[in-house]
């Protein structure tokens, strides 16, 4: 299980996922209720999908390290886990537009939220290699 590189790829993508919860993904002004600008970290915790997305990517992921037997499975959950990931980070800079304009910048932690896919795509090439390999492994017998 550990010694498969996928597995790997998916705790890092588990662990960049958790970490986009506590770590800001942009920072800058906003206009609150009361025309008032204040300064806001955009962090998966401040809006309610981003927190279920974020959380639900972390948690597959994990989930998926467990699956290294059915390979399968273990790649479907991991497409699905790719396809939330897009959509949180699309959701991340939909979330960008509600700060004032020229006022914000990207924080670098911002990179755990863009990582979160490249990661899944490594583990799904993994997944993919493991099973060439089996079914080479089947023709030979």
């Amino acid at each position: 299980m550990i010694q498969r590189l996928q597995s790997i790829w998916l705790l890092l993508a588990a662990a960049a996922a958790f970490c986009s919860l506590q770590f800001s993904f942009f920072s800058g002004n906003m206009i609150g209720e009361n025309q008032a600008k204040s300064f806001v970290s955009l962090t998966a915790q401040s809006n309610l999908l981003l927190l279920i997305l974020s959380a639900g990517v972390g948690i597959a992921s994990l989930i998926a390290i467990f699956l290294y037997k059915n390979r399968k499975m273990q790649l479907r959950i991991v497409l699905l886990t790719l396809l939330v990931s897009i959509i949180n980070l699309v959701l991340f800079f939909t979330q960008t537009q509600k700060f004032v304009p020229g006022e914000g910048k990207y924080d670098l932690t911002a990179v755990f939220a863009i990582f979160i896919p490249v990661l899944l795509l490594f583990a799904i090439r993994g997944i993919r290699r493991d099973e060439k390999l089996v079914k080479s492994l089947d023709r030979l017998r």
